[in-house]
């Protein structure tokens, strides 16, 4: 089912147990060659600090450091950067896949729509994992994959907020890719380009939202309490810090930046803590300059 109804949403919700891994068993990240910020994708991309100065160098520094750290945890392969293709360091948007399946977004911006053509990501997954190529990249939409759609993998349910990122088309056809049992769509709030900004689903027990978000606050209301009493609520600032940029990498742990994590309060680490998860914190202040964080940075395999 996909639905814009919260009552559906909630119907549907009591009925789908939490029974498939929660949690991805490898990741791919691509390096931040030639890292500058991209004109098109400030065009509606607010998080973008696109009047400071970024050290190429440093993004480079801080990206491998994320990929050692991930790599203790995961099995993990990095793919090279390319300065024609500046937000590459975010692949989730554009790869992305499902037990099976790889899956290709389709873009909304030209430079971004020059990375899911290339053939060496396309290949691995193909050819190497022996995964099910499932390409959106020609649809007659806009389809920006795990950026747009945050999914609770381990009950199948899919959250896609709409935006300039996103449309029902691509909601549709990611709902169907995915091979999703629901799909909750919702209007993001003015200003905000990616749900994965505004929240994230922990190994299917636990939900970070910042309502704020939201264009319907009755949506993060309702989202908020599916997963109560774990629900980590987030401010403003905290959402600005992309704190709702996480990710759970494993059953125990959520990944964040730094400049996520010192956002936290102590009340929220402690719950935290209670639900089961440690905090796995990362430095990326110049990849952040870039407009995402930790979560974009991190592909998942399925």
């Amino acid at each position: 089912m996909i639905t814009r109804s919260i009552a559906d949403f909630q119907r549907q919700f009591a009925q789908l147990p939490a029974t498939a891994p929660g949690c991805a068993r490898g990741a791919f990240l691509v390096t931040p060659l030639g890292f500058h910020l991209a004109e098109q994708s400030a065009s509606d991309n607010r998080y973008m600090a696109m009047h400071a100065g970024v050290d190429a160098n440093a993004a480079l520094a801080e990206h491998a450091q994320l990929a050692r750290r991930v790599s203790a945890l995961l099995p993990t392969v990095c793919f090279p950067g390319d300065a024609q293709t500046p937000d590459a360091v975010f692949p989730n948007n554009v790869f992305a896949t499902a037990p099976g399946r790889s899956i290709i977004g389709r873009m909304r911006h030209p430079v971004r729509q020059r990375e899911a053509e290339r053939p060496d990501i396309r290949g691995f997954f193909r050819d190497i994992a022996a995964y099910q190529e499932i390409d959106l990249s020609t649809l007659d939409g806009v389809a920006e994959l795990t950026g747009c759609l945050v999914i609770d993998r381990a009950r199948g349910i899919g959250y896609c907020g709409l935006s300039e990122r996103c449309d029902e088309a691509g909601a549709a056809a990611m709902h169907a890719a995915f091979g999703l049992r629901l799909t909750f769509c919702f209007e993001l709030a003015d200003g905000e380009y990616h749900t994965n900004v505004v929240m994230s689903v922990l190994a299917g027990r636990a939900l970070v939202i910042a309502p704020g978000g939201f264009a319907d606050a009755a949506v993060a209301q309702a989202l908020a309490q599916a997963y109560a009493p774990r629900t980590l609520l987030l401010s403003a600032a905290q959402k600005a810090d992309y704190a709702g940029n996480c990710i759970a990498l494993s059953d125990d742990s959520v990944w964040m930046s730094e400049r996520a994590a010192v956002s936290l309060g102590p009340d929220q680490r402690q719950d935290l803590a209670s639900w089961g998860f440690r905090i796995e914190a990362v430095a990326l202040p110049e990849i952040e300059k870039a407009g995402g964080s930790l979560r974009c940075c991190v592909g998942e395999m399925y």
